[in-house]
């Protein structure tokens, strides 16, 4: 018994059916994503251009809070730049031993994503509580004008990647570190604001603790998501019992197990089942609409189904009870 994978490079749908006891494939394809690999070159280009201003003039107004955003925004650059190389990776075609390509990459790199922002959370935090208990003078303007054209460039980066933050985790990590910046920047512009009209300097660690609130509250579901494809756990949009249900009511069917459902990449999503059978093969056709309502019903273009009908031969796979 196996269940075979495929090279989805092609660009038809076909299914292949076969023996009592082998294989059968049901493949139907999904459009290709969206390439956002230019504009995360932009993005990073410009948020590097970024960090260098801000933690210079962070330095020169002796404001933590603008080197504290400079540290988180420099570890966005990184994250970016490893959504980046994932969809490079991810590209690359299949081979003899990377039987799905680099598909995965793009799930490390989500989980990357995630565990940078934490560390940039823990530094900023660090170092926000130092300067509450030492409070330093910083130059209200400064902090405005920078944190200001923070805003602008995190904000517009954050749109670049708003068509894809629904479909696909790793774009939506990018999109969540730009915009969570831009909040950021506006939390530290109401406080340059305010250190110049009441001379509280301890209102400049006080919006670097904001930010790692910020942080915190936006990276956790992406570090959940992506630790749990990372395990091939089953995607926490699909259902596993209506996949089962539904494959269960399909013509013929008696039974099924074996049944597995994980994420081959940020937008991908495989599957693998053992149907019993005992009216028979059910044919290229039969397979390829079963393929067709899983990928319609549940967004999974990657089925490999293991017909079943000799009831007298028991699946090793199989439990005690078939069901």
């Amino acid at each position: 018994m196996s269940a075979a994978d495929h090279d989805h490079s092609h660009d038809h749908d076909h299914s292949h059916a076969g023996h009592s006891h082998g294989p059968a494939h049901g493949h139907s394809h999904a459009h290709p994503p969206r390439d956002f690999g230019p504009a995360l070159l932009i993005g990073i280009g410009l948020n590097l251009s970024f960090v260098v201003a801000e933690a210079l003039a962070g330095w020169l107004a002796n404001s933590v809070a603008l080197l504290a955003d400079a540290g988180h925004n420099l570890s966005d650059v990184l994250g970016l730049a490893l959504a980046w190389i994932a969809t490079l990776l991810a590209a690359r075609r299949p081979s003899a031993r990377f039987t799905y390509g680099l598909r995965g990459s793009s799930i490390l790199a989500a989980l990357g994503n995630a565990v940078l922002l934490l560390i940039a959370v823990g530094a900023i935090g660090w170092e926000a509580l130092m300067r509450l208990t030492h409070p330093e003078p910083a130059s209200g303007v400064t902090v405005i004008l920078i944190a200001g054209l923070g805003i602008l460039v995190n904000g517009g980066t954050a749109m670049l990647f708003a068509a894809g933050s629904k479909g696909d985790l790793n774009i939506r990590g990018a999109f969540l570190h730009m915009a969570a910046d831009a909040a950021v920047s506006l939390g530290v512009v109401i406080a340059g604001v305010l250190i110049l009209f009441t001379g509280a300097t301890w209102l400049d660690p006080l919006a670097s603790l904001a930010i790692c609130v910020v942080i915190v509250w936006s990276t956790w579901s992406l570090l959940r998501d992506s630790l749990v494809m990372s395990l091939a756990a089953v995607p926490p949009q699909i259902d596993p019992a209506a996949v089962r249900a539904m494959l269960l009511a399909q013509p013929g069917v008696d039974s099924l197990h074996d049944l597995h459902i994980w994420a081959m990449s940020t937008t991908e999503i495989a599957l693998t089942a053992h149907l019993v059978m005992s009216a028979g093969h059910p044919g290229d056709k039969a397979l390829r609409e079963i393929a067709e309502h899983l990928e319609h019903d549940f967004g999974i273009a990657h089925p490999t189904l293991q017909i079943e009908t000799d009831r007298e031969t028991r699946c090793e796979l199989a439990p005690d009870e078939v069901v």
